[in-house]
């Protein structure tokens, strides 16, 4: 329930962690989308809202927006290296075996969708929530080049931080925006997960025809 709340009101908590934390508000940010990224048992932690929140937050002053980009940037970016290296050490074993820790429905559509788009489903999964947890996972276990990997790795990472961040930096404080913040936050959740009900939708059409 408190992470549901967290996710909710994501700008309410990030004010309160700046009140009570202050500078540490970097590390706890930097913190949350590592983990996200890069443990594929974490997947339900919020990415897309909090990146909204915290440039909403920056462009009232609480953080400087430049850090914040390039500290958040760093941490997707080793996330997702963690990830493939998980992945690669320990994946084809977490294909063949039962774990309550890993849904392995979700494993195996983002294989499915690896497998059709190549590389570009890093990029494509840093913007569908569960699917950017477990894409450098599949990568890894699929035993993708490392470095064919790390430049996707990079791009999705500037264009899923960057382009979050700078959303919330120029709307996340109109009036409109502000005082409707979690209807916001529900759009944005939904907006993400669209490509993924599109995909699938599309997938049962063709299954049926």
């Amino acid at each position: 329930m408190y992470l549901l709340d967290f996710i909710l009101h994501v700008d309410q908590h990030l004010v309160e962690f700046v009140t009570n934390y202050g500078v540490w508000i970097y590390g706890i940010l930097f913190l949350i989308i590592f983990v996200e990224t890069g443990l594929v048992v974490m997947p339900f932690l919020p990415g897309d809202s909090l990146l909204f929140a915290a440039g909403a937050l920056a462009a009232t002053g609480a953080m400087d927006p430049v850090l914040l980009v390039i500290l958040l940037f760093i941490a997707a970016v080793l996330g997702d290296t963690l990830n493939y290296h998980i992945g690669k050490y320990i994946g084809p074993r977490v294909f063949s075996i039962e774990s309550r820790w890993i849904n392995k429905e979700y494993l195996f559509k983002t294989q499915a969708f690896f497998e059709k788009h190549g590389g570009k489903t890093i990029i494509f999964a840093r913007f569908i929530p569960f699917a950017r947890t477990f894409a450098p996972f599949v990568a890894g276990a699929s035993s993708m080049n490392y470095k064919y990997f790390l430049s996707y790795n990079v791009i999705g990472a500037i264009c899923w931080v960057g382009s979050f961040i700078l959303l919330g930096y120029l709307f996340g404080n109109i009036p409109a925006v502000k005082d409707n913040f979690t209807y916001v936050i529900f759009a944005i959740i939904i907006l993400s997960v669209l490509p993924a009900i599109y995909t699938f939708v599309r997938e049962r059409f063709k299954k049926q025809a």
